[in-house]
């Protein structure tokens, strides 16, 4: 199930389980997973997307793997805060993906992860062909990370 409200989603997840991030693109889909309390978001892999159904069986390999509980999807909002274009390819694919899985599935705002993930590897001095391998499973996990901060943060506030 799609969860827009982010507490929603937060309140679906279920208690001990991993979560993955998702940076969707239009040529790769960044993965990044959660320990099992919630506290620490790790870079896992860049899937080059094919086709959705091949993009989905990976996706859920992982799933399966890491004994996933939902999914965390960054929208891509414009700096307004307005929703374009990228917004809607992703809102497409967490949809599709809603049809093969009962993992409920939220979005977090990704605006400037990918500027963040790519000084992240610049202060890292990690060289231009490594960054191009790594930038969209590093910004999946930033994507995340924010997530995860903001849950831990309804739980005790």
């Amino acid at each position: 199930m799609i969860y827009d409200d982010f507490e929603d989603f937060a309140a679906a997840v279920p208690g001990f389980t991993a979560l993955a991030g998702l940076d969707f693109g239009d040529k790769t889909v960044g993965v990044a997973i959660s320990d099992r309390i919630g506290t620490v978001a790790t870079p896992l892999e860049t899937i080059r997307r094919k086709k959705f159904t091949q993009d989905a069986e990976r996706l859920f390999e992982i799933v399966k793997q890491r004994e996933v509980g939902g999914l965390v999807l960054g929208l891509p909002r414009n700096m307004d805060g307005s929703e374009g274009p990228r917004c809607q390819k992703t809102r497409a694919f967490a949809r599709n993906l809603s049809r093969l899985t009962e993992l409920p599935i939220g979005f977090w705002d990704e605006r400037l992860s990918t500027v963040a993930a790519e000084r992240a590897l610049l202060e890292a001095d990690t060289s231009r062909k490594r960054r191009s391998e790594v930038i969209d499973h590093v910004a999946a996990s930033y994507i995340l990370q924010g997530a995860l901060d903001r849950m831990r943060h309804m739980k005790n506030g």
